[in-house]
């Protein structure tokens, strides 16, 4: 199909670099892959890649929890974690991968995740289904997003990210570019991050898309919203560190206590399941 992609075990079975018929559709970060270390911060393991899974109990800033104390890192601990049970199949022309990640700790959190990516011989596509089982005693705040990183040349001067979605800026510097967050623009020194939050448009089926375009190819990005309703943008066409994100998820990238303080926060009972698609 012309579509290569590197997966990384021991990162949850993420995908780093990607590449259709030789051109990078990713950024990536420097000197990476890099091996999980809970003795470094969050933004010093980021791969980068075409998928970062953040979760599976927080997403957003670092932040102590408003009720317990508890301490968290940006974006959780999904990324530092090993899969196992890794096991490939084939059926006539479809390959299908699969692997368990387990994130809990003792007198915590007991999650598990069930990752399937599917492959279909000469279509330059990668289906994705999670499915993340609360095998405590305990409900559990559960937060995904699915940090789908791109980068030169996919995004570049004149690339245009397309989606059925009212838009709204996260912060003052969003605001600044609220006319113009389906527009990239040329690289520039100091540019403040934008992010945008995206209120989706599903058809009968509940399923949404967003694509990124540009004069050569382009990228489309397809999710089930039923378990998955938000969509978050990332925008940092900063020079030496350009680098964007299209963010699917059941969250926005505000923490556990902002999610909980606004009734966003979603929680996962004991023994139940929620499934994602992608």
């Amino acid at each position: 199909s012309g579509l290569t992609f590197t997966l990384l075990p021991d990162r949850g079975m993420d995908i780093w670099m990607a590449s259709y018929n030789g051109m990078p559709l990713t950024w990536i970060s420097p000197a990476s892959p890099h091996a999980p270390d809970y003795g470094q911060s969050w933004l010093r393991l980021f791969n980068g890649g075409l998928l970062t899974t953040c979760g599976l109990t927080h997403v957003g800033p670092p932040e102590q929890d408003n009720i317990s104390g508890e301490q968290r890192d940006l974006h959780g601990n999904y990324t530092r974690t090993r899969a196992s049970q890794i096991n490939i199949e084939a059926h006539g022309d479809s390959l299908r991968l699969s692997c368990v990640v387990h994130e809990g700790r003792l007198f915590g959190e007991e999650l598990q995740l069930t990752r399937t990516i599917t492959l279909k011989r000469g279509v330059p596509e990668i289906h994705l289904r999670d499915t993340v089982t609360n095998l405590g005693d305990m409900s559990q705040p559960l937060m995904v997003l699915y940090h789908c990183i791109l980068g030169y040349p996919l995004i570049r001067e004149g690339t245009e990210m397309v989606a059925a979605s009212a838009v709204y800026p996260r912060d003052a510097d969003a605001k600044s570019g609220e006319g113009t967050w389906d527009r990239y623009e040329a690289a520039s020194p100091n540019y403040a991050e934008q992010v945008f939050f995206h209120h989706v448009k599903a058809d009968g089926d509940s399923t949404a898309s967003a694509a990124v375009l540009n004069d050569q190819f382009g990228l489309k990005f397809t999710w089930d919203t039923e378990n998955a309703p938000y969509l978050t943008q990332w925008k940092n066409t900063r020079q030496g560190s350009y680098v964007c994100g299209i963010e699917p998820g059941n969250c926005i990238p505000e923490g556990q206590n902002a999610a909980r303080d606004v009734g966003r926060l979603q929680m996962l009972n004991p023994q139940d399941s929620r499934t994602f698609d992608l």
